[in-house]
């Protein structure tokens, strides 16, 4: 079992969890300071880790699941470890039921608005990966399923959904949706051949990469409209400039006659946004608002 949850974490790229969580936590400090005027205490943060951590592993696993006969086919991805025989579905689905039940076993630990709203994270879970099959705005549906983790985080702490929250949630979703239309670029062709959908297959490379960065020429408006509507100040604001450097320069990376440098486009440079949002948000909430006293 050890060595199966090793090749399971593997798969899934726990790792990756990165993503999402510094927003979820955006979330839940943004959240308490704006409607609470408090910080998180330290048991609310726990729990979201652990929701994070059963909602992005169900995820996952049920992607993989889900699209195991389409990964099989897939020279790119006919390695990973349902079609390479390295795990049976029914071990992966294992894995997915303990991850949901650490995800509602969290939920339940924080307040009512959480657990009501877990039929809907789960609905998305599951959802989007049948989205490619029928329609090229899945990469829509993926961002609108991120971004719950910076509303779940906001939730979380508030019992309550605002129109900030709702900011934050679509710039979040608007910027999940634009590094996934970059993704899909290396599957054009297979997506094309397999009848699957995509920005790229329908519309081209060059196209999805200009409707890539209007996502996240978008995803900075977000940030910046976050700024007048909170308590944020200078010390976010430079998280933001830096980045919508980050995000100018993830664009700079793929070309539409190149994508040699697409994963460092993608897993790099969308790590270290994540990251920086929330390292600067936490300073600008956390650590300068503890220093004023």
């Amino acid at each position: 079992m050890i060595s199966k949850l090793r090749v399971f974490l593997e798969m899934i790229k726990f790792e990756h969890t990165l993503f999402a969580l510094p927003f979820a936590f955006v979330g839940a400090i943004l959240g308490a300071v704006t409607v609470e005027k408090r910080l998180p205490d330290w048991s609310e943060c726990g729990w979201i880790l652990l929701a994070m951590v059963g909602a992005r592993t169900a995820a996952m696993g049920l992607n993989r699941v889900i699209d195991k006969a389409i990964d099989a086919r897939n020279p790119r991805t006919a390695m990973r470890a349902i079609p390479a025989g390295l795990l049976k579905s029914k071990d992966v689905l294992i894995f997915i039921v303990v991850s949901l039940i650490l995800l509602f076993w969290a939920a339940s630990q924080l307040n009512s608005l959480s657990v009501k709203l877990l039929p809907l994270a789960v609905f998305f879970l599951v959802f989007y990966s049948y989205t490619k099959r029928f329609t090229w705005a899945c990469h829509i549906i993926l961002g609108m399923t991120l971004g719950l983790a910076p509303l779940g985080g906001w939730v979380a702490v508030t019992g309550s959904v605002t129109w900030t929250s709702v900011i934050l949630y679509v710039t979040v979703a608007l910027w999940t949706a634009g590094f996934d239309v970059i993704y899909a670029c290396q599957d054009v062709d297979f997506d094309r051949k397999e009848g699957l959908h995509s920005i790229p297959a329908k519309f081209g490379i060059a196209r999805a990469l200009g409707i890539a960065r209007m996502f996240h020429a978008l995803t900075a408006a977000g940030f910046a409209l976050l700024l007048i509507m909170t308590d944020l100040s200078w010390w976010y604001f430079a998280g933001m400039i830096v980045a919508a450097a980050l995000l100018l320069y993830e664009h700079r990376l793929v070309k539409p006659n190149d994508l040699s440098k697409l994963n460092a486009a993608f897993f790099t440079m969308n790590g270290v946004l994540s990251a920086v949002i929330f390292i600067f948000t936490f300073i600008d909430l956390v650590v300068m608002k503890t220093w004023r006293g």
